[in-house]
């Protein structure tokens, strides 16, 4: 029998997480986290603050704390990321698995403009030539719904709103036309008409290119919107997962019943 980390890259596996834990200066951030992400799947995570949802994302992307040691497995299509030399991994990152940041203010470098930010994953991933790269990134961005693209992308970060910014880092972050996205909180800070634009934009992208999703989110009316299916995360433990709508109708687990419980709470306050 062949073991499980001998086996060749298999297409249809999907994004599969067994096991995976963090340390940080001793303390175990995350623990033994086991998730699939199909292809063209979108899977949830949700957790109250501090319970590893963005340290998840981050070491999914090889991009964990210096000094973190991760233990476990991720499987890109049958592939092993844990312990890839950084070099190697770093391959991986816009090619085969993408990121949305949850700030896409941080996310982006100021001092460039932003046309030039999307077209660097485009000559880095896809091998385009400049004017090439430049055509592309303003497709890309006429694709997430930005107006004028053309012009927009001549622009520097400051000069667009934070929905226009976030657009930006999808747009980046679709360049290499990776088989796999992790969107971080990609709309906390938006407002509720902008939220609705850019879940819908996810939900093409993810339906048209056949992405698989992980859409990390602490609000489950986004969650109910995005997800296919849902992992809860407390204190770094998987504490319960499956499907969205037995989750949010039928929780098992106290800290899945408490997030619940709080987000029907503040429902009945909003006017």
């Amino acid at each position: 029998m062949t073991d499980a980390h001998e086996r060749g890259p298999d297409p249809r596996a999907g994004l599969e997480v067994s096991g995976l834990s963090v340390r940080i200066a001793g303390r175990t951030v995350l623990d033994r986290v086991s998730f699939t992400v199909p292809p063209g799947r979108r899977v949830g995570v949700i957790g109250a603050s501090g319970s590893g949802k963005s340290m998840t994302s981050l070491a999914l992307m090889g991009l964990e704390p210096t000094g973190a040691l991760v233990t476990g497995s991720i499987r890109l299509d049958g592939r092993e990321l844990v312990g890839l030399p950084d070099r190697e991994r770093a391959k991986h990152r816009g090619a085969d698995l993408g990121m949305v940041f949850q700030e896409p203010g941080t996310a982006l470098d100021p001092l460039r403009r932003v046309g030039a930010q999307v077209a660097e994953p485009l000559r880095l991933h896809r091998g385009l030539d400049r004017r090439a790269a430049r055509t592309a990134a303003v497709a890309l961005a006429d694709a997430v719904g930005l107006p004028d693209p053309a012009s927009l992308l001549r622009q520097y970060p400051h000069q667009l709103s934070g929905g226009q910014r976030q657009r930006i880092c999808i747009a980046m972050a679709m360049a290499g036309s990776p088989a796999y996205l992790i969107a971080d909180e990609p709309t906390t800070a938006l407002d509720v008409t902008t939220e609705a634009r850019i879940l819908e934009l996810f939900e093409r992208l993810s339906s048209a290119r056949g992405t698989g999703m992980l859409f990390v989110t602490h609000d489950l009316a986004v969650l109910a919107r995005i997800a296919d299916t849902a992992v809860v995360l407390h204190e770094g433990r998987v504490v319960e997962q499956g499907p969205v709508r037995t989750l949010l109708g039928a929780p098992q687990h106290p800290a899945t019943t408490a997030l619940v419980e709080a987000a029907r709470a503040t429902a009945r306050r909003t006017p």
